[in-house]
């Protein structure tokens, strides 16, 4: 029978304790890992989330009802333990940080007991991720999901610290706002007192941190609940959370830099990793040129080579067929793996189809130096030796080329050069490499709206060099935008805002919005620029995925307490549910079957 609290006291968590503390007296409370009953003597693992320590009871250190008691422990009971600390009487388990030491038990509560669990609580489980989420109350004891928590709060404290430090204000912005036709889907939330009028969830607290900034707050920072109502991915989530800052008076390096230390100081503290800085800056179109990406994985090699002038009077159709079409012609080395098997390029052909690409070509380079190539009867011997030293190709290489439109081309090689890396394993998930991402498109051409879309959002300021080209030639347009990206996952971006309303109204213009549409959705934001805006910027990070990355885990929901799954539904909740007749009729909603 479960026994209360009274008069007891936690004196440490069990890791807490070292040899240091041999002879002294300690109270611990936490959770059976295992029992081993040895008859005269039971040894018991107990865990918490710094830890776990042995305990030792043994008849005479224990009165009998204790040690009887003590033989009846089972996973997952929660007791307190008060004994003394002794050096291990056993072999030393230096695997643990208290491997040198136990705790001989003089008293023991059994604080609650427990049903057997539907799986095992251990690091690295290999339970099924649904069974694990429906019981996620259990799957959360885990050491490791435990320490991936901790570093989170780690994260969040320091960087708190760091804002307050530099001067930045921690407000708070609504959750309840207006719903926006730009970016993704809202999370709608019904008006009780407003019938059929609703309210969204916010997306980011991007035009309140910018009012915040009309308002005089000149350094803002928060850490912001934001929620999309998109399509899941190992990397995306219905809600998550943003470290999220805004800063007046500032242009693009003010804020690379301010971010820049915040990461060094975050990795050398968290992790005791040195960060070089300045970090590496590379414009989005050398990105994309060199890696397919405008989130490059620096970590391995692999480079794009643009060979169009190369081939562009070949004989091969495919090839020039793209030319013509204002298309490019690129490919990558693959070095080393010249020996690969029909039926593996064959997968890397399937592979690049699912990435838009309608085949794929390749050479491969025998160690003689003759070229096996899909496409050689098209092209004459000079040809291909020309296309091959284009490639810096080697005997036992392989290459493999995508022609196509860029935006086709580019997105299959990236996509290609990172399966290329994984089959290799050249992705080192201890090396750290980040990258910032300078001068976005400020635009991008919406085949389905028939319209240019803002690449970041509509109140990114462009390149002032840039700045007549919104009349003649927006698609070339550049944005004062920056990604900074890690190991080809996007930390974090941001820009330097619009603050001249003639400006915005222009952007407007060009995404469409006529100045009556503008007004009606972003009306306050517009109005408030009527009354003196400072130039302003700020970004925001995914704090989910950073601490995904420090963690060296492969999804986020690693470091998320309660998470969604794929179709944004929470297992163990059974959210989201049905709501009563009464609530609906509360606010004036009527749910129709869909046929």
């Amino acid at each position: 029978m479960a026994e209360t609290m009274q008069g007891l006291h936690r004196t440490a968590r069990c890791a807490e304790i070292g040899k240091e503390s041999i002879g002294q007296e300690v109270t611990l409370m936490g959770w059976v890992q295992k029992s081993r009953n040895k008859g005269g003597i039971v040894f018991v693992d107990l865990r918490d989330r710094s830890g776990v320590m042995q305990l030792i009871f043994e008849n005479g250190s224990i009165d009998e009802a204790g040690f009887e008691k003590a033989g009846k422990l089972r996973s997952e009971f929660v007791i307190a333990a008060i004994g003394t600390v002794e050096a291990r009487s056993g072999a030393v388990n230096k695997n643990l940080p208290t491997g040198e030491i136990e705790i001989r038990v003089r008293k023991l509560r059994i604080l609650a007991e427990s049903e057997t669990p539907p799986f095992p609580i251990e690091e690295n489980s290999k339970t099924k991720e649904e069974l694990r989420l429906k019981h996620r109350y259990l799957d959360l004891r885990r050491p490791d999901l435990q320490r991936n928590l901790m570093m989170r709060s780690q994260v969040t404290s320091l960087t708190r610290k760091f804002f307050t430090e530099e001067g930045f204000l921690e407000i708070e912005t609504p959750m309840l706002t207006k719903s926006t036709p730009e970016g993704a889907r809202d999370y709608l939330v019904p008006s009780r007192v407003h019938p059929g009028a609703f309210y969204a969830l916010p997306q980011s607290p991007q035009i309140f941190k910018q009012l915040l900034m009309c308002s005089g707050y000149d350094r803002y920072f928060q850490v912001a609940r934001c929620f999309r109502d998109e399509d899941l991915r190992a990397d995306r989530q219905p809600e998550f959370t943003q470290i999220d800052l805004e800063m007046s008076f500032v242009d693009v390096d003010d804020v690379i830099d301010v971010n820049e230390r915040l990461l060094a100081q975050l990795f050398r503290e968290i992790l005791q990793i040195e960060i070089p800085l300045p970090i590496q800056r590379m414009t989005w179109q050398e990105a994309m040129d060199r890696f397919g990406s405008d989130k490059p994985d620096l970590r391995f090699g692999m480079e794009l080579k643009d060979v169009t002038q190369t081939v562009k009077d070949c004989g091969f159709g495919v090839f020039k067929g793209a030319i013509e079409q204002g298309g490019s012609v690129r490919g990558v080395n693959a070095e080393g793996m010249g020996t690969m098997p029909r039926k593996k390029i064959d997968k890397l052909v399937d592979f690049a189809k699912d990435f838009g690409a309608k085949g794929l070509a390749y050479a491969a380079i025998a160690e003689d130096g003759s070229v096996k190539s899909s496409f050689a009867k098209f092209m004459t011997e000079e040809e291909m030796d020309a296309l091959v030293q284009a490639m810096a190709g080697k005997p036992g290489d392989l290459l493999l080329f995508a022609a196509d439109q860029n935006k086709v081309v580019w997105d299959v090689l990236g996509n290609l050069r990172l399966e290329l890396a994984r089959q290799q394993e050249l992705l080192n998930k201890e090396e750290y490499r980040f990258v910032w991402i300078t001068e976005f498109p400020l635009l991008e051409w919406s085949q389905e709206e028939n319209r240019y879309t803002a690449m970041h959002h509509p109140f990114t300021m462009p390149m002032e060099e840039d700045l007549d080209l919104l009349d003649t030639d927006p698609g070339k347009v550049r944005a004062k935008a920056y990604d900074i990206v890690l190991n080809g996952t996007e930390l974090g971006g941001g820009s330097v805002r619009i603050h001249q309303n003639h400006i915005q109204e222009k952007m407007f213009q060009v995404l469409g919005f006529s100045k009556e549409e503008a007004y009606e959705q972003f009306g306050f934001l517009l109005h408030a620029f009527q009354y003196g805006v400072p130039p302003h910027a700020g970004l925001a990070y995914g704090l989910d995925r950073m601490v995904m990355l420090m963690a060296g885990e492969d999804s986020i929901r690693d470091v998320i307490a309660f998470p969604k799954i794929k179709d944004a539904s929470d297992l163990m909740a059974e959210a989201p549910g049905t709501v009563s007749s009464l609530q609906l009729e509360e606010l004036q909603i009527a749910v129709t079957k869909r046929e």
